[in-house]
């Protein structure tokens, strides 16, 4: 137990510089983020697996709360079991997100998707769905980026090998963004007790 502690707080410690160089793209995130909700907009977040996990994860400490009592903001993560058992079961798996966008996707909204590999057909589809509606698209990937790589305005890749340790930085960086979104929302005055 002891040598694979170690060794993960190793592999960290070489991921760590990494991340800080993903600080721009964050804030541009950020920002849309932010402009999207003053729009009336609403964030969709997908992926797989511990992906999916992430994309709730993410959406709810939006929605509900992260550090901060503050407003609730629009998010959803794509995860309903009964739309992805239907659209799997109607349409091939390749369409459980794409067919979400093109039903709850507007111009203003922005759509989040999460994965490791960059390689998942349905995240595939969906960011193709999102840039046909004129979303805004932002992909957390981990590798090299994958397929993914180069189709959405945004990208935060973790260059690591591991899917966990892809997840963990994931998780870095939307905590990060949650805990900015608070800031913003004290400082222009809109934070409220529910």
């Amino acid at each position: 137990m002891r040598n694979l502690l170690h060794r993960g707080l190793l592999e960290w410690q070489e991921l760590l510089p990494k991340l800080r160089e993903l600080s721009h793209p964050l804030s541009c995130l950020g920002d849309a983020m932010m402009a999207c909700w003053q729009a009336c907009g609403k964030v969709l977040i997908a992926g797989n697996g511990g992906s999916a996990a992430d994309a709730m994860h993410f959406a709810e400490e939006l929605v509900a709360r992260f550090e901060k009592d503050r407003k609730g903001l629009a998010a959803i993560a794509l995860c309903d079991p009964t739309v992805l058992t239907c659209a799997a079961n109607d349409f091939g798996f390749e369409q459980v997100f794409s067919r979400q966008v093109e039903a709850l996707g507007n111009p203003n909204d922005i759509l989040i998707v999460l994965s490791t590999s960059g390689n998942s057909p349905n995240i595939l589809r969906a960011i193709e769905a999102a840039n046909q509606k004129k979303m805004l698209t932002a992909a957390f990937l981990g590798r090299d980026g994958g397929k993914a790589k180069g189709l959405c305005p945004i990208e935060l890749i973790i260059p690591a090998e591991k899917s966990h340790r892809i997840q963990e930085g994931h998780k870095i960086l939307y905590h990060t963004l949650c805990e900015w979104v608070d800031s913003q929302m004290e400082a222009d005055g809109r934070s409220q007790k529910p």
